[in-house]
């Protein structure tokens, strides 16, 4: 599994994740770029991302606008986790973690200290409620040790919380960190209450500096129980100069000073805890002039900021919830709509296996040839319909090799003559002589066409004079190949032009299976073209796909070129 990943986060590929590796990626609106972005403010070789060693470059190839990290304009820039890229009007989010990975390396650096067991003697000092806060907010950007003010740390905090993210994981440990160093803590982590067992369970963990290989952080469980319980937020003692605790048996084994616990708190439950301590001597903190353990308006911070922390969890779990409620609901309707199709498939292949028989028992030839003509339109279209789906669900990157556009439009012409013939079409093929050869995925490009010359049959069949004429060309001052399919049909109502290519939107009626249409957009998207669509009503329609001309790799490398 790649670590690295970039996902579209806002521009037409919204959703789409392009992983990361060992191998240079290039990104642009060329079609030659590992990630194609389809956005007419990116040049067609924009940027690249290249690894070196643990970390991985982001490049501007001199783009006509420019490359943005974070919102600044950049040149070349090691990419953190969780760095926005904005190219155009494109906006991708990187990531760099092992989402697996985050929760269980978490749970290896926390070390439980159970109730009842003879280490854990913490004492609770000070306690807040943590459904109601009032938060002290000073008026400067930083109070006398030097730290954030609590406005500046809670609107940071904010930024995160809805900031696009890959995972949960990633925003918490963002808040951690920012925490940990907000409030002067040594080390952090954040508990979730899992939803199923109801246990409480590490999630995320940080500290300042580097840690000891092997050594893992100490939770007194029974500050935990208290937090969630209570819904209080505590401070604990320092152990080392209160009289409370047992120098000998303590916590400050584990060489905890001070601590503090308070509840995520949701708007409908409570999500787990968030728990910092400090290790560090009170003597050195005196010498590096910082507070020598936490304080009653820290305590009051953190609690807010469990709120923060809950309510970004919250969401995110009711997120997934309506993301998996809206896939079951949309594999419901496509299972229902191509059963729907299928079934009627499989009807005309039962007609035409009944006349078969029919036609086999009273030695009939006819009946025999009527009945296999039956079988075999029927399954032509279950093959159509077969390729559509696997067209449409694959994310496919075009097999790019030279080829004459005219050849593999003519390909489709003679092999839709038959079906034209039978329909009573006229069907033409008016190719431009003075196409050269170009670079393009020919069995993608096939497959596009193909599709929209039988919706044109489909949409004049039983017409007078009907016609559908194919035509071929290139658009010199654009540098675009383009295919034109029209026909003298009924045409299509203005209100159904604009959901046309959607998934399963048919005019057609029980003949199509809205696949088709949108099968042929994306192939020609994959391009980096599109499909435009001229119709009136009882005139008829004109389908024109163009995409950018590719001859040989110059076309990439111009990356001067919007």
């Amino acid at each position: 599994m790649n670590r690295a990943s970039l996902l579209v986060v806002q521009g037409v590929e919204q959703g789409a994740r392009f992983q990361l590796g060992e191998r240079p990626v290039s990104m642009g609106r060329g079609v030659q770029n590992e990630v194609r972005i389809l956005d007419t403010e990116v040049s067609r070789l924009h940027a690249t991302i290249q690894q070196v060693k643990d970390t991985f470059v982001l490049t501007d190839r001199n783009s006509s606008n420019g490359t943005l990290v974070n919102g600044v304009a950049v040149r070349s820039h090691v990419l953190a986790d969780g760095d926005q890229i904005q190219l155009g009007h494109t906006l991708l989010l990187f990531s760099d973690v092992e989402r697996e990975s985050v929760s269980q390396a978490a749970a290896e650096r926390i070390q439980f200290l159970h109730q009842h067991d003879p280490a854990d003697h913490s004492s609770i000092v000070s306690q807040m409620d943590g459904r109601t806060v009032s938060l002290p907010v000073a008026a400067d950007s930083s109070d006398e040790s030097g730290s954030p003010s609590n406005l500046t740390v809670l609107y940071r905090i904010a930024e995160e919380v809805v900031r696009p993210s890959v995972s949960i994981d990633q925003t918490l440990q963002r808040i951690l960190d920012l925490t940990i160093a907000a409030v002067g803590a040594d080390r952090g982590c954040v508990l979730l209450t899992d939803p199923q067992s109801g246990e409480i369970r590490p999630q995320v963990a940080g500290q300042r500096g580097m840690s000891e290989p092997g050594s893992r952080m100490p939770v007194s469980r029974t500050i935990v129980d208290y937090v969630l319980k209570n819904n209080q937020g505590v401070r604990t003692a320092d152990a080392q100069h209160d009289s409370r605790f047992d120098p000998a048996r303590s916590i400050l084994q584990a060489g905890i000073r001070e601590a503090m616990c308070v509840p995520m708190q949701g708007r409908h439950e409570l999500m787990g805890v968030m728990y910092l301590d400090i290790t560090t001597p009170a003597d050195r903190l005196l010498l590096q002039g910082k507070a020598a353990g936490f304080r009653e308006d820290q305590l009051r911070l953190l609690v807010a900021i469990g709120r923060q922390a809950a309510l970004a969890v919250e969401n995110n779990r009711y997120q997934q919830a309506f993301v998996k409620a809206e896939r079951l609901a949309a594999m419901g309707q496509t299972i229902a709509t191509l059963s729907h199709h299928i079934k009627n498939i499989l009807q005309g292949v039962r007609g035409g296996s009944y006349l078969i028989d029919m036609g086999l028992n009273d030695h009939n030839e006819d009946l025999v040839r009527k009945g296999w003509h039956v079988v075999d339109k029927n399954q032509h279209k279950i093959y159509h319909l077969v390729m559509d789906m696997l067209s449409f669900s694959k994310d496919r990157k075009p097999a790019l090799a030279p080829a004459q556009l005219n050849e593999t439009v003519g390909d489709v012409i003679e092999l839709m003559q038959a079906r034209a013939t039978e329909c009573a079409v006229d069907l033409q093929f008016q190719p431009d002589t003075n196409l050269p050869m170009c670079t393009f995925d020919a069995e993608g490009i096939h497959r596009a066409v193909l599709n929209i010359v039988i919706n044109a049959i489909d949409a004049v069949e039983g017409s007078d004079h009907a016609v559908v004429k194919v035509e071929t060309g290139l658009h010199v001052e654009s540098d675009m190949l383009w295919v034109a399919v029209s026909d003298n049909g009924p045409g299509i109502p203005e209100d159904q032009l604009g959901r046309i290519f959607n998934v399963f939107e048919s005019t057609k009626g029980a003949r199509g299976t809205g696949l088709g249409l949108a099968v042929s957009l994306k192939i020609i998207r994959e391009h980096g073209g599109d499909i435009a669509v001229e119709s009136r009503l009882g005139e008829g329609s004109r389908f024109t796909l163009a995409w950018p001309r590719l001859d040989d790799d110059h076309h990439l490398g111009d990356s001067t070129r919007g």
